[in-house]
């Protein structure tokens, strides 16, 4: 059975998201190392990353990975917003890998402002840069795929191939493939399942995977538009998560939903899940 989790709030404390990852039962979680709505994080106390170490050691989760800030954009054409993405980046790796996370998953970014073959060139230089000042980094980075909406790069698994075979060092990137976007993205996931896996293979690797977001799409195939909904009550349905959770493929891997915070719902998208697992 894969890992299912949700993303933990890190509220009053980082330590705080193991807490509420295991009273919901988690196999995995997800969560922000800091503030991700300002440029002007402040990493958690040393204590606090003991604190929540050593309670992540004792819980029984097996998986933990780290969402990036949504301001970061590696693409960016602004000089002075890409060298400040590029910082952001930075820190975040630096906080994944002193908390010993699986994975930083991140935007690839967005082109605005410039071109595509700019924009792509720009993450990649981005992460080889990141990759070379962190010797070491004992994570892995995660390219997220997109719902390729207005500029942003990630959105065809042709992106994604072309960032994956930009980086140097191979065995720190992978990727995260979010249910919803991939869908919204024009891959139909609900009534081709093997066939978009297949083509996801031939292009990128299905062992690039390394993490699910599994969200169903509260808009349309090839909508482009990046918007979630419950499991089973969106435009994918529950067939579909039940070809996902049963993939022998992917059955050690973590699979995170990031559905609306609508009370009660975390958990019974949770449940969902647990009982497609055959």
């Amino acid at each position: 059975m894969p890992y299912f989790g949700f993303h933990a709030s890190i509220s009053g404390g980082i330590y705080n998201a193991i807490e509420e990852a295991q009273a919901l039962e988690c196999g995995a979680m997800q969560i922000f190392t800091a503030n991700q709505r300002t440029w002007q994080t402040k990493d958690p106390a040393g204590e606090d990353m003991a604190r929540f170490k050593d309670a992540w050691e004792k819980s029984g989760i097996e998986k933990a990975v780290s969402h990036n800030s949504y301001l970061v954009n590696l693409a960016s054409a602004d000089p002075a917003n890409l060298a400040k993405s590029r910082a952001a980046f930075e820190a975040e790796m630096r906080r994944v890998d002193a908390l010993k996370l699986d994975g930083l998953v991140f935007h690839p970014g967005s082109f605005t402002g410039s071109t595509y073959d700019k924009g792509l060139k720009s993450i990649i230089e981005s992460v080889n840069s990141a990759l070379a000042k962190m010797k070491g980094f004992g994570s892995v980075l995660l390219f997220e795929t997109t719902a390729g909406s207005g500029n942003s790069i990630g959105g065809k698994f042709e992106d994604i191939a072309a960032m994956l075979d930009g980086v140097k060092q191979k065995d720190k990137a992978g990727v995260c493939f979010d249910t919803a976007h991939v869908f919204e993205a024009g891959y139909d996931l609900k009534n081709d399942y093997e066939g978009v896996m297949k083509q996801f293979d031939r292009i990128i690797g299905t062992k690039m995977i390394k993490a699910f977001h599994m969200n169903d799409s509260k808009t349309p195939f090839n909508s482009h538009s990046d918007r979630h909904m419950h499991i089973g009550q969106g435009e994918l349905g529950k067939e579909f998560f039940g070809k996902l959770v049963n993939d022998k493929r992917f059955r050690d891997l973590p699979m995170i939903i990031e559905t609306p915070a609508d009370e009660g719902m975390d958990k019974k998208n949770l449940d969902i899940l647990r009982k497609l697992c055959r």
